[in-house]
């Protein structure tokens, strides 16, 4: 007897949710990512794509991964630590430490390999990691693989970071971690009142930039560079695949900090370096960010408009102010029968059940890119309206 396919051949939540016609991931893109896209040779309008600038398609984006591939090849066949350094690599991660105020940085094959890797290393047995309960699943990971105390405060709740901050050995290094949008609700830490804490109690912070570059900030630069506390802030990440059109991730800090990372961080020295072809398309969409700011300022304006559009409609949405909006259905088989729907009637969007929220947050997860139209969000925001209608959702 196998006891382990047993085990797992038991596990049928997939098979249940396809027998009912509700199966919502996997589907196939047959297209460029856009905001219209052609899944099994059906356009629909994507609402569920995390390019908030809307750079995989630039001409520019392209054309800088295409000549890297020319000149550098597929990929480095190793590691950032033996033969997997380019020049190209070191030069983006200069430019991004001068993007986002930091002495240095370096990048890694992922984002999430980001937070693996700095979160496993950087504190240790004696230390302690507070961390925001609705973190990213990376963060988790990372705190999780970490020897360091681990304690959790409620989301963007102030008195319980500061609770959690008085259990903590005043001569032990603590790390504050958050999220600075975070991903599923839309919402932005208050990183004002974490860094006046982080003073009062001599801790650290490292921010998730995942969802605010691009978004927040000078050029984008983030939520950091929003609040004005970047020089405040000792380590800041970013993924590549978000407004950077790309894939990997990088973290920023100080001279010190980076090199004990580079020199530690198992993801990124037991892992293949990011692809030549990544690291131009990173680089190019850096370069829009600083010189096509208007692209930032549009997609503010449909922010705003969809969030008008949503409260107005009677849409549950939280306290989001992002271009992540997050429509609460609070029943997982529902979320997945109106995905379905709207899919159906033209509309891409994400399902968002547990365990990435907890059971009773089920939601669609819809987010916007600036090269959306007001016409696509005048489409979506009716469609949206009419199915939850349907289901009692709004009245």
């Amino acid at each position: 007897m196998n006891l382990l396919i047993e085990k797992l051949a038991k596990y049928d939540a997939p098979q249940k949710a396809k027998t009912a016609g509700i199966y919502p991931y996997f589907r196939e893109i047959e297209s460029d990512q856009d905001t219209e896209v052609t899944i099994s040779g059906k356009k629909v309008l994507m609402f569920g794509s995390n390019a908030y600038l809307g750079l995989t398609n630039h001409p520019k984006v392209k054309e800088a991964a295409i000549n890297a591939i020319k000149k550098y090849g597929t990929g480095c066949a190793g590691s950032r630590f033996l033969n997997g350094t380019l020049d190209t690599h070191v030069q983006l991660e200069k430019r991004l430490a001068d993007f986002v105020g930091k002495e240095d940085a370096m990048s890694f094959s992922t984002g999430f390999q980001v937070n693996e890797g700095v979160l496993s290393c950087i504190v240790k047995r004696e230390d302690f990691i507070i961390c925001d309960e609705l973190n990213h699943a990376s963060i988790i990971e990372g705190i999780r693989l970490s020897f360091a105390t681990k304690l959790k405060y409620k989301h963007n709740d102030m008195k319980s970071l500061e609770r959690q901050l008085q259990k903590c050995n005043p001569d032990s290094i603590k790390l504050i971690v958050t999220d600075g949008v975070f991903s599923m609700e839309g919402d932005i830490a208050n990183l004002p009142e974490i860094v006046r804490l982080a003073k009062k109690y001599n801790a650290n912070i490292m921010v998730d930039e995942a969802h605010g570059i691009g978004v927040f900030g000078k050029n984008g630069r983030g939520t950091c560079d929003h609040f004005g506390v970047a020089k405040d802030i000792d380590l800041i990440m970013g993924t590549f695949s978000k407004s950077f059109a790309s894939l990997g991730g990088f973290v920023a800090s100080d001279k010190d900090t980076i090199n004990y990372l580079r020199h530690h961080a198992r993801t990124y020295i037991f892992s293949a370096s990011c692809t030549p072809a990544s690291i131009a398309a990173a680089d190019a969409s850096l370069d829009i960010m600083l010189s096509e700011p208007e692209r930032i300022e549009n997609l503010w304006r449909l922010t705003h408009y969809a969030l008008d559009g949503f409260r107005k409609m009677g849409c549950e949405i939280g306290n989001t102010s992002t271009p992540i909006i997050p429509l609460y259905i609070r029943d997982n088989n529902l979320t997945f029968l109106i995905v379905r729907e709207l899919f159906d009637a033209g509309v891409f969007v994400n399902p968002v059940v547990s365990p990435a929220v907890a059971s009773h947050d089920t939601l669609i997860r819809f987010s916007l890119m600036a090269t959306h139209k007001k016409e696509h969000l005048d489409f979506a925001l009716e469609t949206i309206g009419k199915i939850f209608k349907k289901h009692n959702l709004i009245n």
